[in-house]
C-alpha cells in the first residue's frame, strides 16, 4: 500500500527507543525525512544509524528534553526551517509510575502532568502552525490503552493519557480544514526496553525474564506482548494520505486485552517500572 509519505517531514519526540522509534523506522522506510529527539546523545546516535539502514530520505536527531517548554519549541521550530516545512509531529514520551489512586499525593500527579500531558501539549502547539502552513498535518500523540481503557492501578498514566485524549478530541476540529488530523495511539503491553525493566523488576534478580514476559502477554487475547513496530505500522498509517479521514480518534491497540477478563494485572504493579 502507497502511503504517500515520500518527502514528508516528520519529527518524532522519544524518538530513540521504544514505540517512538519503531514510528519512526516505519516512516523512514516510507520516505519520510525523520527527525528524533531524546535526552541522550548516544542513544540519539545509535537509534540513527539505525534507521539509515532503512530510509529513503533524510535522518537527523536532536538532543533534547522536551519538558522544557522553550527548548521544545525551538526544536520544532529549527527543524521546520532546516528541512523547509514540518508535515507530521509525533510525540511520544516517558511513563509515570504505576499504583492505584491514593498512592500518590499531590505532588505526585502534578510530576505526571509536567512529565507527560503538558511536554505533548507543548510540542503540539508549537508544531501546529507549522503544519497548517504546510497546508497538510498529522499530529499523533503516542499514549496508552489508559486513553481508552480506565485500569485502576495506572491511576497517574489514567489521568495524564485521559487528559491528553481529551485535548487531541478538542483540537482536532479546529485544524481539520486546514488539512491536518488529529489522533492518539493507545497501545496496550508492547515490548519496550520499559517493559523488560517492569519484567526484570518483577522476576527477580534470579528470575526468568523471558518467563515473565510472557505472563505479561497473557494480558491479551491475543496471548502475547506487542511488537514494537506493530504499533509503529499503526502510526505510520495514521500519518499517511491514506487516512486523511480519519481524525479526533483514539486508536486502541491492546491485542484484545480490553476484551478480557481483569485477570492479568501483574504488569501494572506497583514498582514495576522504576
Amino acid at each position: 500500500m502507497y502511503l504517500g509519505l515520500d518527502g514528508k517531514v516528520a519529527l518524532i519526540s522519544g524518538g530513540s527507543s521504544g514505540i517512538g522509534f519503531a514510528a519512526a523506522r516505519e516512516l523512514a522506510a516510507e520516505g519520510a525525512h525523520v527527525t528524533i529527539g531524546g535526552r541522550d546523545p548516544a542513544r540519539l546516535a545509535d537509534a540513527a544509524e539505525r534507521l539509515k539502514e532503512v530510509a529513503r530520505g533524510r535522518v537527523e536527531t536532536t538532543s533534547v528534553d522536551i519538558t522544557d517548554t522553550a527548548a521544545a519549541q525551538r526544536w520544532v521550530d529549527d527543524v521546520a526551517a532546516g528541512f523547509g516545512a514540518l508535515h507530521i509531529a509525533v510525540i511520544s514520551g516517558g511513563s509515570p509510575p504505576t499504583g492505584a489512586a491514593l498512592a500518590f499525593g499531590l505532588s505526585g500527579y502534578q510530576a505526571a502532568v509536567d512529565q507527560v500531558l503538558m511536554p505533548a501539549i507543548a510540542i503540539s502547539q508549537a508544531a501546529v502552525p507549522h503544519l497548517t502552513a504546510a497546508g497538510w498535518g498529522r499530529v499523533l500523540f503516542v499514549a496508552s490503552e489508559t486513553a481508552s481503557v480506565p485500569i485502576a492501578t495506572l491511576a497517574l498514566s489514567g489521568v495524564t493519557r485521559g487528559g491528553l485524549t481529551r485535548y487531541a478530541q478538542s483540537l482536532a476540529p479546529e485544524v481539520a480544514r486546514a488539512g491536518v488530523t488529529v489522533n492518539v495511539l493507545a497501545p496496550g503491553a508492547t515490548r519496550t526496553e520499559l517493559v523488560e525493566r517492569a519484567a526484570r523488576n518483577l522476576a527477580g534478580a534470579d528470575g526468568d525474564i523471558e518467563a515473565q514476559l510472557r505472563t505479561l502477554g497473557q494480558h491479551s487475547a491475543i496471548g502475547r506482548l506487542a511488537r514494537a513496530d506493530e504499533v509503529g505500522g499503526v502510526a505510520a498509517f495514521l500519518a499517511s494520505e491514506r487516512a486523511s479521514f480519519i481524525t479526533g480518534t483514539v486508536q486502541l491497540i491492546d491485542g484484545g486485552a480490553g476484551v478480557m477478563p481483569p485477570e492479568f494485572e501483574q504488569y501494572t504493579a506497583p514498582g514495576a517500572y522504576t
